[in-house]
């Protein structure tokens, strides 16, 4: 609970912690708007392959012209402004900076971004957790080994349900489940980027289309998001996946405990010590009341009668038998949050969140049947979906990631709902993610 102080020490040192920010998407600009007020640390660089659009996003975040006026690296450092180029390579190289903001988003580049960061021995704050789902294990494994912190993003949902896990942990309890909200209906996972906005129309009044990306608002829509942040909260925790992936039961808020247990106690669950996404719509596609649509949550279970009788007491959402409580946080701010991994990272050298483990993986799994010689097209695409699914199936059956399914073609036909596998697509085996992701199978399998 000091971090404040810490930064606070670093401004009065003249040393700030020094951050480049790779991507000026909405999770970027949600954190520049904040660290422009954030004493004790500075974004010496913001690096997108648009600059012009990157300018915008600083301008839309309320940052005046002249604070970013940089014309060198060395420049930003020296007067405290910041540099805006399209390469990002310089950022990660230069000696000044410390803690390297990823997020991008895209897979691939992540991988490569975050390999190249450790290298040069800097933290890296990574945002972009379709790289993670992927390699992410792998990742936090070399920036260990080198030093470096590697770490997921306070703000998403992952890392604070890792939050959840830990405080349960460090408390005594024995954790059964955690997960997040969403909205979800079985139907959603044949959505595409066409299609999406009979979806979010219900429930989202957006006047200019042409101001979000479809293709990146289906992939919360037909299920893939959810995979995605199940799996990197399962590798950072311990937990697992279960053996048919999420089921979204609907629930409100104030029934996790309940619901989010297992099935020979009542609840959804295949097991204790899982993951579970829960939906604000029923089945019948009326919304749920006070859903945890935006929010995360964990369950646990304590073996004293005494603990049981205090989560009566103290409004601990207990189940009917008041065995399981929940314990849950309604909403997530994202970038708004992201100075906290930030500063953790530099002051503390400790991630909020990081892997520790392979336990599950996201697989590529056919939205329709699919033709030989087809394209795919990745996340939140026409093809397919990310189906969470434990690691040990994965590596036995030789599944596809969905970080991995994305401009590479289809050697066979594949049925509707089918998860497909590495040999089903002609993918290069020189790619930089390709070999990475490779890498961490042989070495998490052993």
């Amino acid at each position: 609970m000091n971090l404040h102080s810490k930064l606070l020490e670093r401004k009065a040192a003249g040393k700030p912690v020094t951050v480049a920010v790779i991507g000026a998407g909405k999770f970027g600009t949600m954190f520049l708007s904040q660290v422009r007020n954030t004493a004790g640390m500075q974004v010496v660089g913001v690096a997108d392959l648009n600059t012009a659009r990157a300018r915008s996003q600083l301008k839309l975040a309320c940052w005046p012209d002249e604070q970013h006026g940089a014309r060198s690296i060395d420049d930003a450092i020296k007067n405290g402004s910041t540099l805006i180029t399209d390469n990002a390579d310089s950022l990660i190289d230069h000696p000044g900076i410390e803690v390297i903001i990823e997020a991008t988003g895209d897979p691939g580049a992540g991988i490569r971004f975050a390999m190249r960061a450790i290298d040069h021995g800097k933290h890296i704050v990574m945002v972009n957790v379709e790289a993670d789902a992927v390699a992410g294990p792998l990742l936090a494994r070399k920036a260990k080994q080198a030093g470096v912190v590697y770490s997921l993003a306070w703000g998403d949902q992952p890392a604070l349900i890792a939050d959840h896990v830990d405080w349960a942990r460090a408390a005594g309890f024995r954790v059964v489940s955690a997960g997040k909200g969403t909205r979800y209906h079985p139907t959603y996972h044949q959505s595409t980027p066409d299609t999406v906005w009979d979806i979010l129309d219900k429930y989202m009044k957006i006047r200019d289309r042409q101001s979000i990306n479809p293709k990146m608002f289906n992939s919360f829509v037909d299920g893939t998001k959810s995979g995605i942040e199940m799996t990197a909260v399962c590798n950072a925790t311990g937990l697992h996946a279960q053996a048919d992936g999420l089921s979204f039961p609907p629930a409100t808020r104030f029934e996790h405990a309940e619901i989010c247990k297992p099935k020979a106690d009542g609840g959804v669950l295949e097991k204790a010590g899982v993951t579970e996404v829960t939906s604000s719509v029923y089945r019948d596609g009326s919304d749920v009341p006070h859903s945890l649509v935006m929010g995360t949550y964990v369950v646990f279970e304590s073996d004293s009668a005494y603990s049981e009788e205090c989560f009566r007491e103290y409004s601990m959402l207990p189940d009917k038998s008041g065995k399981y409580a929940c314990l849950y946080r309604p909403i997530h701010m994202i970038g708004l949050e992201l100075g906290i991994s930030v500063a953790s990272a530099a002051l503390r050298h400790e991630p909020t969140g990081a892997p520790i483990c392979f336990n599950s993986d996201v697989v590529a799994t056919a939205k329709r049947a699919l033709k030989a010689g087809e394209m795919l097209d990745g996340e939140g695409g026409f093809c397919v979906w990310g189906k969470q699914t434990p690691a040990a199936t994965s590596l036995a059956e030789g599944y596809l990631p969905l970080g991995l399914a994305h401009n590479v073609k289809l050697k066979v036909d594949v049925a509707a709902g089918q998860r497909l596998k590495w040999s089903d697509v002609d993918y290069d085996p020189n790619n930089q993610a390709v070999k990475v992701r490779r890498e961490m199978e042989t070495v998490f399998r052993a």
